[in-house]
């Protein structure tokens, strides 16, 4: 085999490239800048899906410790403005683009759509694996379609909306871990914009700076001033972001939990299921401003934990057990984790 056009090392450390701060190591770290690379590596003789970690932002994985395989760095970067006609621009932006700077990139152009999701940590290609949401908006509706390179075999594909199957929180990459890698993502962005205000965060953070009528690049703003204030930057405390779901009920569970704890927050959605607040429900488990060990509660988001220092992956998963089984015995609720264990 004639040497390597991608950029690979051994015994890669992995601490920095995972926003938890969380100890471990790759036996070995490709470097993926583009559809070529994924080609000549899956070339490679050996390969099964055990052997390989796809890694983007490391904001959605938890380490559990070394992992024996090769890790897949994606790099592929771009972004560009596709095309446009009288309803909608369609933008699309490379797997390996840090995703708040495209979403800054659409605003600074005058293209409005994806400010609710400022600030969010992690890649574009990421973003729809997780289908990533905040503040009144899921980024499925913003969807327009991806490319993706089949690592079992090589072929590529375009997926549609549909044949994503996103869901709260999930698609069908999160649920076929492994089979396909994620290379460009577009986005569709109506020329009908209105700004989405969903969310009481938000509207009181626009009153505050006086703002009745704001653009999407102050709704921006507004986010991003909500999220430093509440949620601990990954570069100072390590940690995940929001790290279990939302529980989402039927009307009658939500009836019979309401009649225990009427002040219980509730959010009807428009298939009939009632969103439940899963940081409050950790808060009234007495989890908020607690550590167990090195890995703790966050004491301004109970949603949120954090790397108190030294923390590894075991660490996380121990106050995460502990969490949830709180969370069970007073609600009868299991709490589910966004991240990925590795």
């Amino acid at each position: 085999m004639s040497a390597k056009a991608f950029t690979h090392m051994l015994a890669a450390d992995l601490k920095a490239l995972n926003t938890f701060g969380l100890p471990a190591r790759a036996a070995r770290m490709v470097h993926v800048r583009s559809v070529a690379d994924v080609r000549e590596l899956l070339a490679e003789q050996g390969w099964s899906d055990a052997d390989r970690l796809v890694l983007g932002g490391g904001s959605n994985v938890i380490l559990r410790g070394d992992f024996g395989g090769t890790v897949l760095k994606m790099e592929i970067g771009g972004r560009r403005l596709l095309r446009e006609d009288d309803s909608a621009r369609i933008v699309e932006a490379g797997a390996g683009e840090p995703w708040h700077d495209f979403v800054r990139w659409t605003l600074a152009q005058g293209w409005p759509g994806l400010e609710n999701l400022s600030l969010i940590p992690g890649t574009v290609g990421a973003a729809p694996i997780q289908n990533i949401g905040a503040y009144g908006l899921e980024m499925a509706e913003r969807f327009e379609s991806l490319d993706a390179i089949s690592l079992t075999d090589g072929s590529e594909r375009v997926f549609s909306a549909a044949e994503c199957r996103f869901a709260y929180r999930d698609s069908v990459f999160k649920q076929q871990p492994g089979r396909w890698l994620v290379t460009r993502v577009r986005f569709r962005l109506d020329r009908d914009w209105q700004p989405l205000l969903r969310y009481a965060d938000v509207e009181q953070e626009l009153a505050a700076n006086g703002v009745t009528a704001p653009t999407a690049l102050e709704i921006s703003d507004a986010v991003i001033a909500i999220r430093r204030r509440k949620l601990p930057d990954p570069a100072e405390i390590g940690n995940a972001g929001s790290f279990f779901k939302n529980p989402v009920v039927d009307q009658l569970s939500c009836a019979r939990l309401l009649a225990a704890h009427p002040e219980m927050p509730h959010y009807p959605q428009a298939d009939g299921l009632i969103k439940l607040a899963a940081g409050w429900l950790i808060e009234q488990a007495g989890w908020k401003g607690r550590d167990l060990g090195a890995v703790g509660c966050y004491e301004r988001q109970a949603l949120v934990l954090v790397n108190r220092g030294g923390a590894t992956g075991m660490d996380v998963e121990r106050i995460a057990t502990a969490i949830q089984t709180d969370v069970l015995s007073r609600f009868g609720l299991r709490l589910e984790p966004e991240p990925v264990f590795v």
